[in-house]
């Protein structure tokens, strides 16, 4: 399958980054409220494709389910986050998600599979031409973010499709070993990627770290890995580092960190 997007090219050395452990700062009662009704804007535009409100305050569809940031602007080209959420676990809530990540930098979409799929990667294509095909979507700016066993199918579509994705975010999911997953290396290079888990995460996401932080090293690919205290993956201090680094990725924050070390 052909793809028709590209993103920035990026160098740098493998990174691993120091823990942050920021002040958590829960959204305002206006913010909150305004979460709840962000899709105002393009919403007409959604439901005039056959799409309907999500139970979570999302817009939801046949593709999957949209998060439109509030104050939606139609001239600006925003950054895309496709969400991978882990299977096992049901509650996911988009919207509540983004609330924690960012009610204005970003539109965001869950992609929904559909029967037949192999695998999660149809959905994905699925979704993106949804959501392109009516939000002004940054075709260089689009990164996938996974929870769990999604963020362990966004390491691995984003490492077959290097070329098309801006990043990849793992919450708790672990590189996967042994699938030729760095085979493209010359794509993966330029590929940045985040992988953030907690101190008592299980054994079977522990474990591996060190033999992924070595397998980055020898390839010369770029992950920055973060520890965090505490027992949610998708807690406000995980989401608020996920949102400044994918800001410091877009602004191009990472890469002049990349080029002062070299």
């Amino acid at each position: 399958m052909s793809h028709r997007w590209t993103s920035p090219t990026r160098s740098g050395l493998p990174e691993v980054a120091a823990p942050l452990f920021p002040e958590a700062v829960a959204p305002s009662p206006a913010e909150a409220q305004a979460g709840a009704a962000r899709s105002a804007g393009p919403a007409g535009a959604l439901r005039a494709r056959d799409t309907a409100a999500a139970p979570d305050g999302g817009i939801a569809g046949d593709a999957g389910r949209v998060f439109v940031p509030t104050g939606y602007e139609p001239g600006y080209a925003y950054p895309l986050i496709v969400w991978l959420a882990d299977p096992r676990r049901t509650s996911f809530d988009l919207g509540r998600t983004m609330a924690r990540v960012s009610l204005r930098n970003h539109v965001a979409v869950q992609p929904l599979p559909a029967p037949g799929d192999a695998d999660a990667e149809p959905a994905v294509w699925r979704a993106i031409d949804r959501v392109r095909g009516t939000l002004s979507i940054h075709p260089g700016r689009m990164f996938l973010v996974g929870h769990g066993r999604g963020g362990t199918e966004a390491f691995r579509i984003g490492c077959r499709h290097a070329g098309t994705f801006a990043g990849v975010v793992s919450l708790g999911g672990a590189f996967p070993h042994g699938e030729r997953a760095l085979a493209r290396l010359a794509d993966v290079r330029r590929l940045p990627m985040l992988f953030c888990c907690r101190k008592e995460a299980p054994a079977a996401v522990l474990r591996p770290t060190e033999a992924t932080l070595r397998l980055f090293h020898a390839a010369g690919a770029t992950l920055a890995m973060r520890i965090y205290p505490g027992r949610d993956d998708l807690s406000r201090m995980i989401l608020a580092d996920v949102n400044r680094w994918l800001m410091d990725e877009i602004c191009g924050v990472s890469g002049e960190r990349a080029a002062a070390r070299a």
